[in-house]
């Protein structure tokens, strides 16, 4: 513990910003609040790295989140400074002491007297080759390793114990690349209250901490199940304040007169989602465990959370590498009219054939995926239940080549075959799409001593080393579900009346959780959603047979992690909803086998 660093017993932290691109709103609430002592701001996202890699190529002032500079410091620095409010960002991307430059600038201008610190170490892009094995494989699909010279960016998630050294050192602003998105919440804890590296439990709650507010106002009514009720006030939705104690506890809210709401639902949901096994959730400072996380509403926008655990330190950080694997491009189309989902199909078999015939003639491969999605036809709902009953959809046509010229050219073709198509087409007006590079994701473990990690201020640079008592995380037994219990009359309910749900992904994987609204409801849940229920119900959507379920006794909830469920995800997928937003809406209306009695009927 160094000079700067100060021993408190709760602290306040504002979480800011969900990723690259979310609205400004949230700072200007924080600083209403005279109580906010750090706001967090993650930024990054896998494919946002290889963006920001493609800027820096063009010009090495940039490969940040300049939104961080015109969005946060140039309008509200100087409240900041007076308020003694500590930043912490991810805003740095792939060129994190650019980024640090251009805000020491702005404080220089301003005549302000604030240190900024900067976090590097994560881009490995440069040493690559020796730190990761060519024989390597892909860590959930087992691919090779892609050739260096297609590779976009390659950066190691770093933890929050150099953001902590960063505070320790006395700095106001700390800016970092890629890190892990809780790290920013766990580094101020850290910094805050002296915990260290031996504190698993803790650090685990830091965790969490940071993992219920990194998404912004999806802990606050965004993407709720419950959505009605709160849908007149989203305009104006609070972003979420963790409130955190030096032994671990956590109280969630929000800012007082903004929109939304913070309750035991909202709250559940962010914490299912993104999440693989929730007993073993690994991040660089701490393998948590959440299974046996439990949930209470205080008062009103105000949800205690506890139970986080932790169970042991990776020795190896996940590496993500973007790579260039060809080009994708797509459009939009919109059909009205009698047998709509019929005719949109024929008009895309028209111009997919017809650009397949130039490609023949021309000695070309053909197409390497294509995707024909006609929303309104209940396409995600699988083939089974698709009508020609629709009369107004939208058609998404999607190709992937290794030419660029063979995506524009499908484009091409099917704006060329509007005047022969079947009646009822219309389209906004604009420009042809054009193609754009497909990024794909590959993930790997490098061990923590091939990283070298350091921090600086303006008075000087240090080097972080992780610590010696990092040991593989003890593998935790899978609780199992109770047998459901209940006498008396049955009756057949939709899920989403026992339950919430929210689902993401995680490459080409995506998860959805599914949290029961009582604990009795549980069991009769998880009797109706199996395995195989699922996977039967994601059939059309899955590449491969694989899903898991795990049972998380603390909330009550499940959690169903699909695999190969995304097209490739990201930007290397040609779905509509290539990061599996919907998927958790496609169970609502599963049926639910359960006694009447508990439902109080």
């Amino acid at each position: 513990m160094t000079s700067s660093q100060t021993t408190r017993k709760r602290i306040r932290i504002g979480g800011a910003t969900g990723y690259w691109g979310d609205a400004d709103m949230a700072l200007p609430q924080f600083l209403a609040d005279e109580q906010i002592d750090y706001v967090v701001f993650d930024y990054l996202a896998e494919i946002t790295m290889s963006i920001l890699a493609r800027a820096r190529a063009q010009d090495d002032r940039l490969g940040y989140a300049t939104d961080f500079i015109t969005d946060v410091i140039d309008p509200h620095i100087g409240t900041i400074a007076d308020r003694g409010i500590k930043l912490i960002s991810n805003a740095g991307g792939v060129n994190p002491e650019a980024c640090a430059a251009a805000i020491r600038r702005r404080i220089s201008e301003l005549g302000l007297d604030l240190s900024v610190a900067v976090v590097v170490g994560d881009d490995i892009t440069a040493q690559l080759s020796s730190v990761v094995p060519a024989d390597t494989a892909e860590m959930f699909s087992g691919e090779r390793l892609p050739p260096l010279e297609k590779v976009a960016s390659a950066n190691a998630y770093l933890g929050a114990f150099p953001i902590a050294m960063a505070l320790d050192q006395g700095a106001d602003i700390v800016i970092t690349g890629r890190c892990v998105d809780s790290a920013v919440t766990l580094g101020a804890c850290i910094h805050s209250f002296g915990w260290s590296a031996e504190d698993l439990d803790l650090l685990a709650a830091g965790s969490l901490a940071g993992h219920l507010i990194e998404c912004g106002p999806q802990a606050t009514g965004g993407n709720h199940t419950d959505w009605e009720k709160v849908a007149d006030t989203l305009h104006n939705v609070g972003y979420p304040i963790a409130e955190v104690d030096h032994d671990g506890g956590i109280v969630i809210t929000k800012p007082r007169g903004t929109g939304g709401a913070v309750t035991v639902g909202t709250v559940a949901e962010q914490l299912l989602y993104e999440i693989g096994n929730p007993a073993a959730y690994d991040l660089p400072d701490v393998s948590c465990d959440f299974s046996q996380v439990t949930m209470r509403q205080l008062e009103s926008n105000s949800v205690s959370v506890t139970g986080a655990r932790g169970n042991g330190v990776p020795d190896s950080y996940k590496v993500s590498i973007t790579w260039s694997d060809g080009w994708r491009g797509g459009a939009q189309f919109y059909y009205a009219g009698p047998a709509a989902a019929h005719k949109a199909r024929i008009f895309a078999h028209e111009g997919l054939t017809r650009a397949r015939k130039k490609l023949t003639a021309l000695g070309a491969a053909d197409y390497a995926d294509v995707s024909i999605e006609v929303i309104g036809d209940h396409s995600h709902y699988g083939p089974e239940v698709q009508s020609n009953d629709s009369r107004e959809v939208a058609l998404k046509v999607a190709s992937r080549h290794d030419d660029k010229r063979a995506v524009a050219l499908l484009m091409k073709e099917l704006t060329g075959a509007a005047l022969a198509a079947p009646p009822g087409l219309f389209m906004f007006a604009g420009t042809r799409p054009k193609p754009s590079p497909v990024i794909r994701l590959f993930s790997c473990l490098v061990p923590k001593d091939k990283v070298d990690v350091t921090v600086s201020t303006e008075s000087g640079a240090w080097p972080w080393l992780p610590s010696s008592e990092s040991r593989r995380p003890d593998v935790a037994n899978s609780p199992v579900v109770p047998e459901p219990a209940g006498e008396g009359r049955t009756v057949t309910v939709p899920l989403h009346k026992l339950a919430w749900l929210r689902s993401g992904d995680k490459g080409d994987k995506a998860n959805i959780g599914v949290i029961a609204r009582r604990s009795e409801y549980l069991p009769w849940i998880a009797a109706a959603l199996s395995v195989d229920t699922v996977a039967a119900r994601f059939a059309h959507f899955m590449t491969g047979p694989n899903i898991d379920r795990f049972y998380m006794p603390g909330l009550p909830a499940l959690n169903f992690v699909i695999h190969n469920v995304l097209g490739g995800g990201g930007v290397a997928s040609l779905r509509s909803d290539p990061q599996g937003k919907c998927y958790s809406q496609l169970l609502l209306e599963s049926p639910v086998l359960i006694p009447a009695s508990l439902l109080g009927d």
